[in-house]
């Protein structure tokens, strides 16, 4: 299959690719990053094909989202059989939610402050089966991570059947200590789920090193994609354990045979999947999809290492700017509790009104929570900081 695409090559530090984008500064990755040229080339591509082809066109793409897997699959070391293509974040959590087999009393870890994606299907789940929902606190695992994995060693050692995860705080940015999480649940039986969205794309994650039982993530943070679209990791041995309460048409094995190779082959009773793919129950987000496989190829090309390390750089030269007008600096003093997010608290000023501020004088930063956040990528250059905190001290 030839996709055709802008030959521009992508480039750490460039705005080349968004020809477009309006900010003089963009650093809202972590909330909605806007679309390149090659992801707006891969859409068009994809719409341009079922234009012309309609259902002709639709193996194509089929075979496309395969490729699609096997990408998503290296880029946090998983194998393809494991990664199903979803529509958002909170689908993939709520599937698994409702599809361990649970039993009554059982419980579940969630961590206070997190997102509500990586909370609320838990408690759904807990309110369904009668489960027993355990509490720690998500800021802890920033101020004093010893004493945080202390009260997570002594929760497991209680019984806990499930222990839900941000791989990266939304608010904080604090990238979560996983290997030493995962250690500690695989040591006590217990199964662990990671909300990826604030990692994927820009801070390294590994499903075997961390011992991740069931990983979601969204595209259109860090992953630049569109919204709508996304995928989730289970292992394989999870996956062959759940009852899935959810599923659809496709969720059969073989499920598209009817459709292709003649009469005989209409059968409701064809097995589910025994994978994380008896998640993905009918027609998906071809354009997304499409999408994501543009904006990943330019992530693996050039290494989410290297996009790390040149996030850290421009972080390293905003961070004591920012602190030195009065802002508490959120991020952590080690690297490994580093992301591509650098968020700031103050009693001196109003974050709000300051991102309004901002925004109104082209630096595009978010405020969830009430923290200030910068979440710059790969396109942004280190030249923009001090252009930055002249516009952070020009809106005080």
């Amino acid at each position: 299959m030839v996709i055709e695409s802008s030959s521009l090559t992508a480039e750490l530090g460039s705005r080349a690719g968004f020809p477009d984008l309006k900010s003089r500064a963009y650093l809202a990755h972590a909330a909605i990053s806007p679309p390149s040229i090659w992801v707006r080339d891969r859409v068009r591509t994809y719409v341009d094909d079922m234009a012309s082809g309609g259902v002709e066109a639709f193996p194509r793409w089929i075979d496309q989202r395969e490729g699609l897997r096997t990408k998503l699959a290296t880029l946090i070391g998983a194998r393809a059989e494991e990664v199903a293509l979803m529509p958002n974040t909170t689908r993939g959590v709520s599937d698994v939610a409702l599809s361990v087999p649970w039993e009554a009393g059982q419980r579940v870890l969630v961590l206070r402050g997190e997102f509500p994606t990586n909370v609320t299907p838990w408690q759904r789940a807990a309110e369904l089966f009668g489960l027993e929902v355990r509490w720690l606190e998500a800021d802890d695992f920033r101020t004093d991570q010893d004493r945080a994995l202390r009260a997570l060693a002594t929760e497991l050692e209680r019984g806990v059947r499930l222990m839900a995860v941000s791989a990266v705080q939304f608010q904080t940015g604090h990238r979560m200590p996983l290997e030493r999480i995962g250690e500690l649940c695989r040591r006590h039986g217990c199964e662990l789920f990671v909300d990826a969205i604030q990692a994927c794309g820009s801070t390294p994650v590994d499903v075997e090193s961390c011992a991740v039982d069931y990983l979601s993530c969204g595209s259109h943070k860090w992953l630049m994609g569109l919204d709508g679209c996304g995928f989730l990791y289970v292992r394989e041995a999870r996956a062959r354990r759940l009852e899935a309460r959810t599923a659809g048409w496709l969720s059969h094995e073989d499920g598209l045979k009817f459709l292709f190779e003649g009469a005989g082959h209409l059968n409701y009773q064809r097995p589910l999947k025994q994978s994380a793919q008896v998640f993905e129950t009918g027609m998906t987000n071809g354009a997304g999809f499409a999408a994501l496989e543009a904006s990943l190829d330019l992530i693996l090309g050039l290494g989410v290492r290297t996009i790390f390390d040149h996030i850290q750089a421009y972080l390293d030269q905003l961070e004591p700017q920012v602190v030195a007008l009065g802002f508490e600096s959120l991020r952590s003093a080690q690297i490994d509790g580093r992301s591509g997010t650098l968020s700031f608290r103050s009693d001196q000023h109003d974050v709000v009104k300051l991102h309004d501020r901002l925004n109104e004088c082209g630096i595009t930063c978010s405020v969830p929570d009430g923290c200030l956040r910068f979440a710059p990528h790969w396109p942004n250059a280190l030249s923009e900081v001090s252009d930055v905190v002249s516009a952070v001290r020009g809106a005080l």
